[in-house]
Formats: structure tokens, C-alpha cells, sequence
């Protein structure tokens, strides 16, 4: 069985072939905060520079993310912060 963040790794992978994908469980930050649950694997980070971002506002990149990932934020996901670019935008500091 797949970890959640195997899972949000193996979708963001398929959906927007991603140049660079970083994906961190910040779930033990927030222990004993809403949401944050026995065993973690509830607050995630994401970091992904595809083309599929070239154009988009950073609404319509974050709509496209929380979409590829709609199943995760029904279940388990209780919060995504999500920096999505193009490749020839870099990544955040």
C-alpha cells in the first residue's frame, strides 16, 4: 500500500510530467493543530515546475493541482501548500 505522499507524488507525476516535483510531509509541524491526526500524513508541501503551469495564473495552477489531487483533500489531505511554475520560472526561495 502506497504512502500518501507516494500517492501524491505517483499523480502529480502522471497528470503534469513535472521537470522538478518535490513533495514534503510537513504533518509533524502541526501535531495536536485541526486536522493534524495519529500518524501524520496530513500536511503536505509541494513544489512542481511542468509546462502544463506556462500561462496560468497562480489561481489557475493551484486549481489544477488541488484537482489532479481531489480524492487526497476529500480524505486524508487536511492541507496542501502548493508552489507551482513553469520550468523557465524557477523555484521558490
Amino acid at each position: 500500500m502506497m504512502s500518501v505522499k507516494e500517492r501524491i507524488e505517483k499523480k502529480l507525476r502522471t497528470v503534469f510530467q513535472p521537470e522538478s516535483l518535490q513533495v514534503v510531509d510537513e504533518s509533524h509541524l502541526h501535531a495536536g493543530h485541526a486536522g493534524a491526526r495519529p500518524g501524520g500524513e496530513t500536511h503536505f508541501r509541494v513544489s512542481v515546475a511542468s509546462i502544463a503551469f506556462a500561462g496560468k495564473s497562480r489561481v489557475e495552477r493551484h486549481r489544477m493541482v488541488n484537482s489532479a489531487l481531489a480524492e487526497e483533500l476529500a480524505a486524508s489531505v487536511h492541507a496542501l501548500a502548493i508552489h507551482a511554475s513553469a520550468p523557465d520560472e524557477g523555484q521558490p526561495n
